[in-house]
């Protein structure tokens, strides 16, 4: 769901288990809220905006694309 968010961690060669980890949530937790299972809390959101320092949220969170 978060297509420009998954582009970025290939990008930048983050694998999914590292961001859940730098998250401090499971592999599934992550791979819910990238689905639009769940939803991103702001800190878990701040934090990922601290790993893409360069990028805006709603460039990382869009989901339009």
């Amino acid at each position: 769901m978060y297509k420009n968010l998954e582009a970025e961690l290939v990008r930048s060669s983050t694998s999914k288990n590292d961001l859940a980890k730098k998250l401090g949530i499971s592999r599934k937790a992550l791979y819910l809220k990238l689905n639009g299972k769940t939803d991103f809390t702001i800190s878990e959101m701040k934090s990922i905006k601290e790993i893409f320092h360069n990028l805006t949220l709603e460039y990382l969170f869009d989901e339009t694309v």
